[in-house]
């Protein structure tokens, strides 16, 4: 999955949610409350995504090779300082 879809997926899911919220605040259940009491899971989930992707990331990667950055060395001029 591409990054772009990944990205797109992610904010599809954020907006569900928060729809989600309001709705049932619309229906009297007092989610803010309960969100508030459940935050840290909105950290570990995201902390987990990023740790899967990455994993994922690096396993996939091509070798060492592709890491290292080529530069080709120019000479350079110098000039005569007298």
């Amino acid at each position: 999955m591409s990054r772009r879809h990944r990205d797109n997926l992610i904010w599809g899911l954020i907006l569900v949610v928060i729809g989600a919220i309001f709705l049932l605040e619309n229906i009297g259940y007092d989610a803010w409350r309960t969100l508030s009491r459940l935050w840290p899971l909105i950290l570990i989930f995201w902390g987990a995504s990023k740790l899967y992707y990455g994993i994922r990331a690096r396993s996939q990667a091509p070798g060492p090779q592709a890491d290292t950055i080529e530069a080709e060395i120019l000479p350079v001029d110098k000039k005569d300082e007298s």
